[in-house]
């Protein structure tokens, strides 16, 4: 995932179940070329094959969907499928994040007690 001043581009997909749909894509510039040419491989295109639902009354915090809320708005479990719909009928967001995201301090240093 992007970290630092990378934009992140996700294209969100409203459910008729009231769920949003969300995946992470290369870029804005992919999807519209992957839609006028779908021979182009979804691998290009898709940033990691994860379909993401916001979590449970926690807004901005994502997690993987079901297979249950797949086959209920979707009528299949199947995600090159899935993502393709989305990619059709999503709506595309890019934004830049202006922090960066993640372990700050991989190495955890040393432990010691002072």
């Amino acid at each position: 995932m992007a970290r630092g001043n990378s934009a992140q581009t996700q294209v969100f997909y409203k459910g008729s179940t009231d769920v949003t749909f969300t995946i992470f894509v290369e870029s804005e510039e992919l999807v519209t070329e992957w839609k006028n040419d779908p021979s182009i491989p979804l691998s290009q295109v898709v940033a990691g094959w994860t379909i993401l639902v916001p979590e449970h009354d926690k807004r901005g915090i994502l997690k993987t969907a079901s297979n249950m809320q797949l086959e209920e708005e979707f009528g299949t479990s199947n995600e090159d499928e899935i993502v393709k719909k989305v990619l059709q009928q999503g709506s595309i967001q890019t934004r830049s994040d202006t922090e960066r995201i993640g372990v700050t301090n991989e190495s955890q240093g040393p432990r010691t007690a002072h």
